[in-house]
């Protein structure tokens, strides 16, 4: 869709729908939402004072205006308690709304810029806010589902401001919403796609494909050289798959930039059906997004790509299935990671570590200054901390600092999360160095501190996104299905590191 900005008053414009806005508790608005309901002789007000329209977060309430405004109908979007407003409400009303508009066959509508007025936000930030709401929002996944018989698809949004020396720092922030948005709508593809149309072989050509488009150079490792890394996590993981793994590295070179040098590092496994230790079948088929570490990393390097931060960004994903058969690997076996530490398995379902492994070996390897992977880690982070919240984990507090403020900007709802010393002693193995599970208790701790293994002293956080990777309902403009969590927090990290350097 099409989202572009002009100068204009919201009053006067001529589209199918324009949207204002209402905070929770205001029983007379103002700005550009009292102007219109002016306009509509307190059509508005009224509304409040029967109780139909509250301002509640995301409560949408459609007026049809008779021909008193140029437009055929005001959507007024809620923007709950204004003591609570923050940018990332301005992307949840902006979804909202539009989203609403597109369920009664509106496809081209005008929107004010929500929090640029009394709400006290900067105007750039929130017009992009409200840009990346509207892409995020009006994402949906049909390549494999027949097209519907009526188009009631949503083709375009104009942000409208009544100051035109404004105009262009607007359109600035629409301009990265765009890049943003679309690159989490990549990863989210990419994590939807059915483990039969993307194989680890596929995932790497898509990899490929972001990177010729967007100038990145990219090298992927087939099986024979990730045999020559002495890879064993991944290549054990791969043992029951007739699919061979691949190891895809992606680079960003900034000219000039030589530190900090950053690595997204991404969890790829295409399908996971738990391998030996096979998991219930009940949910089975949502493994396929358990590849949403790779796809947050490759759409990330590709949005990093655009905006052209002044830093070198490397992106690492380990991508294989997991799955049972003759030769797959056993409960009891004991593999050999890339920097030759031993890993006894005890659950062949805790394989994401292992592969995990061999991509930080790999990063700490070619020299990375800072690492952060992201991971569908384990179902214990996804039960600590439900549907909305990443665990993080860290062996560098300054670092987690920023990419905390990296989420924060962005809506990722990260928790930190500790990493006791004295938990490291469930996963001591009596055979090999270590085992890839612990005990019952602190599942995603242990799991965490398993990665710091191999981490080593390298700046580095781990991002465990079981809970909000893939949802079974919508929750604003996270969607039902993958929500390409934490790609813009990825994004955003790197902008933050390259102005700080």
């Amino acid at each position: 869709m099409d989202i572009k900005v002009a100068a204009g008053d919201i009053a006067r414009a001529s589209v199918p729908a324009i949207i204002v806005n209402l905070f929770e508790g205001v029983k007379k608005p103002g700005g550009a939402t009292g102007a219109v309901d002016t306009a509509l002789g307190g059509a508005i007000t009224q509304l409040i004072a029967d109780g139909e329209l509250k301002g509640k977060l995301n409560e949408v309430v459609v007026l049809h205006t008779l021909g008193r405004i140029p437009s055929a109908r005001v959507a007024i979007v809620g923007l709950g308690k204004q003591v609570d407003f923050t940018l990332d409400r301005v992307r949840q009303a902006s979804s909202a709304a539009v989203r609403h508009l597109r369920g009664k066959g509106v496809s081209r509508a005008a929107t004010i810029v929500h929090g640029a007025g009394i709400g006290g936000l900067d105007a750039t930030e929130s017009a992009q806010a409200v840009a990346e709401g509207t892409l995020l929002g009006l994402y949906a996944f049909r390549k494999h589902k027949k097209p519907p018989e009526e188009d009631s698809e949503f083709q375009e949004l104009t942000v409208l401001e009544q100051d035109a020396s404004r105009v262009a720092q607007l359109e600035a922030g629409v301009a990265r919403a765009r890049i943003i948005a679309e690159a989490t709508n990549l990863a989210r593809d990419l994590s939807n796609e059915p483990a039969n149309a993307m194989m680890p072989a596929d995932l790497a050509a898509a990899a490929k494909q972001v990177a010729l488009s967007m100038g990145l150079e990219i090298e992927v490792l087939e099986k024979a050289q990730i045999q020559a890394q002495g890879m064993g996590g991944l290549l054990g993981v791969n043992q029951g798959s007739h699919h061979p793994p691949v190891f895809i590295v992606m680079r960003y070179r900034s000219p000039g930039a030589t530190h900090p040098h950053l690595g997204l590092v991404g969890k790829g496994i295409t399908f996971d059906s738990g391998g030996i230790s096979l998991k219930p079948a009940d949910g089975m088929q949502d493994m396929k997004s358990d590849k949403s570490g790779a796809a947050a990393v490759i759409a990330a390097m590709g949005a990093i790509a655009r905006l052209k931060p002044r830093l070198c960004v490397t992106g690492l994903a380990p991508v294989t299935e997991n799955l049972p058969g003759g030769g797959a690997m056993r409960p009891g076996d004991i593999i050999r990671i890339m920097n030759g530490k031993t890993v006894e398995v005890i659950s062949t379902d805790a394989e994401g570590r292992l592969i995990l492994a061999d991509a930080l070996c790999y990063g700490r390897q070619i020299g990375l200054s800072h690492m952060v992977d992201c991971a569908t880690l384990t179902g214990a982070c996804h039960v600590a901390l439900g549907d909305l919240y990443s665990g993080a984990f860290t062996n560098n507090q300054g670092f987690l600092d920023q990419v905390l403020k990296a989420a924060e900007q962005t809506g990722d709802r990260l928790w930190p999360l500790p990493m006791p010393e004295e938990y490291k002693d469930q996963y001591r193995s009596d055979d090999a160095d270590i085992k890839n599970v612990g005990g019952r208790y602190g599942g995603a701790i242990t799991a965490a501190e398993f990665l710091g293994e191999f981490a080593g002293d390298t700046p580095w956080v781990h991002l465990d996104i079981a809970g909000p990777a893939r949802l079974d309902k919508d929750h604003g403009y996270l969607l039902k299905g993958a929500t390409g969590v934490p790609t813009r927090t990825l994004v955003q990290l790197a902008l933050n590191m390259a102005a700080q350097s």
